[in-house]
C-alpha cells in the first residue's frame, strides 16, 4: 500500500448488480485502487461479501423512488465515520458524500458520469423526484471539495451547467477499459441459440432501454440497413412502461418492414463471456446516444476489436476517433430524421466494406490498450484523493 488513507467509495451498483457504465467503472477503479490505498465500498442492495450494502428503510419502501434513495443515503453516511475521505459516484450517493463529508468532518470527491439537469427525460421515471434528483446533485457539486469529470466534455457540461463550481475543482479522468477482461473472443459458439445468424452481418446495440441511449433512432434508423444487415438488441431494463412499449413497437415495426430474421432482441441481461462473443463478431457496434458524457460501453466493443458507429456527442469523440476507429455521426435534437439517416449510411458504409470495418476494429483495440488503462486511471485518482486531504 502506498498511501496512508481510508476511501470510501459510495456507488449504487455493485456486482453481481452493475447494470450501467457507472457501476463498471467503480468496479474496476475499486480493483486498481486497492493496491494503493484502502477502500470500503458502501452500495445499496442485498448483503455483499465484499462491500457493505444499504437497504431502503423500511418506512420508505412505498414512497417516490427518490425518497428511497435519500433514506440509504442517510444510512450510508451514518456508516462512514471512521474513513479519511468519501467518493461518490452519481446523485444516488451525492447526497451520502455531501452529508457524511459535513457529519464528520472529511473530504468529499464526487465523479461526474453524467448530470441531471442534461436527463430531462428522467421526469417520466421519476415524477416529481426528478427535482429532489437535480437538487441533490446540485448541492453535492456546490460543496464538493474535487469533481472528477470522465471526460473534457463532461467537465465543459459541468462548468456551464453549474456555473458556481470552481473551474480548478473540476479534474478530467477518462473512464478506463480491462483489456485482459474484454478481448477478442471469435468462437460463436452459444451465439445460433441467441437467435444470432452467423452467415449475416450484425450490428450490435448494447445498453439500457432509456432515451438517452438512442435505442428507439438506432431502430428507425435500421429500417435503412442493407438487406443483408441484422441488428441485434442486447436492451433490457426499460426506465418506464411508456419507453419499453414504444421500444417493442419500434421493433415490430422494423420486423413487418424487413421481415423478422433483421433484427434479434436480447430482453434480458446478458452474460459478460457471451457479451464479448456478441462484440467480437459484429461488423460494427452501434452507439446512438443523444447524450453521453464518455460511453463505457465503446471501449468494450474497440476492446474486442470491433469498429464503434457512434453519434459525435459528448465525450464520445475523445474515444471514438472518426474514420480510424470508426465513424461519428452528427447528432441535432432538431433533425432526427436526418441523424437516423446518416446512422444508416454509416453502416451501409461498413457493411460495403468489411475489410475497413477489421482494420478499425484492430485500431480501436490498440487505442484501448494504449490510452484507457484502469493503472494510470487509479494513479490520478489517488493524486486528487492526496490534492484535497493536504489543503
Amino acid at each position: 500500500m502506498l498511501v496512508a488513507m481510508k476511501v470510501g467509495m459510495l456507488t449504487r451498483e455493485w456486482p453481481p448488480a452493475n447494470y450501467g457504465g457507472a457501476g463498471v467503472h467503480v468496479e474496476q477503479l475499486v480493483a486498481h485502487l486497492q493496491p494503493l490505498v484502502a477502500v470500503e465500498v458502501h452500495c445499496f442492495g442485498p448483503n455483499r461479501v465484499d462491500a457493505t450494502a444499504h437497504q431502503v428503510p423500511a418506512g420508505l419502501s412505498a414512497a417516490n423512488p427518490a425518497i428511497g434513495v435519500l433514506g440509504v443515503d442517510l444510512e450510508i453516511a451514518a456508516a462512514v465515520a471512521d474513513l479519511d475521505l468519501l467518493h461518490s459516484h452519481t446523485w444516488y450517493t451525492n447526497f451520502a458524500g455531501h452529508i457524511g463529508a459535513l457529519l464528520h468532518g472529511v473530504p468529499h470527491v464526487l465523479t461526474a458520469h453524467s448530470l441531471e439537469p442534461l436527463r430531462p427525460w428522467k421526469h417520466e421515471q421519476l415524477g416529481g423526484g426528478y427535482r429532489v434528483s437535480s437538487w441533490v446533485e446540485r448541492t453535492a457539486y456546490e460543496g464538493a471539495d474535487a469533481i472528477i469529470a470522465v471526460s473534457h466534455g463532461m467537465r465543459r457540461d459541468v462548468l456551464s451547467t453549474y456555473p458556481f463550481v470552481d473551474p480548478a475543482r473540476v479534474h478530467v479522468i477518462h473512464n478506463g477499459i480491462d483489456t485482459e477482461r474484454f478481448e477478442p473472443d471469435l468462437d460463436r459458439a452459444g451465439l445460433t441459440e441467441l437467435g444470432v445468424d452467423e452467415t449475416r452481418p450484425y450490428v450490435l446495440f448494447v445498453g439500457r432501454i432509456t432515451h438517452q441511449k438512442g435505442i428507439l433512432h438506432l431502430i428507425n434508423a435500421a429500417r435503412q440497413f442493407d438487406d443483408d444487415v441484422v441488428l441485434v438488441l442486447a436492451a433490457s431494463s426499460p426506465d418506464t412502461e411508456v419507453i419499453a412499449a414504444e421500444t417493442a413497437h419500434a421493433v415490430a415495426q422494423l420486423r413487418y418492414a424487413r421481415g423478422d430474421q433483421s433484427v434479434v432482441w436480447l430482453t434480458e441481461q446478458v452474460p459478460r463471456p457471451t457479451l464479448i462473443k456478441l462484440f467480437s463478431g459484429a461488423l460494427a457496434f452501434a452507439c446512438p446516444s443523444i447524450y453521453e458524457p464518455l460511453g463505457i460501453v465503446n471501449l468494450e466493443a474497440m476492446a474486442c476489436q470491433t469498429a464503434v458507429i457512434a453519434s459525435a456527442v459528448g465525450g464520445i469523440p475523445e474515444v471514438v476517433v472518426d474514420g480510424q476507429t470508426g465513424l461519428l455521426v452528427p447528432y441535432e435534437a432538431s433533425d432526427p430524421l436526418e441523424f437516423e439517416r446518416a446512422f444508416a449510411a454509416a453502416v451501409n458504409a461498413l457493411a460495403a466494406d468489411p475489410d475497413r470495418a477489421a482494420n478499425m476494429g484492430r485500431a480501436g483495440r490498440a487505442r484501448a490498450q494504449m490510452d484507457f488503462g484502469w493503472d494510470a486511471i487509479a494513479e490520478r485518482t489517488v493524486a486528487v484523493y492526496q490534492q484535497v486531504l493536504n489543503k
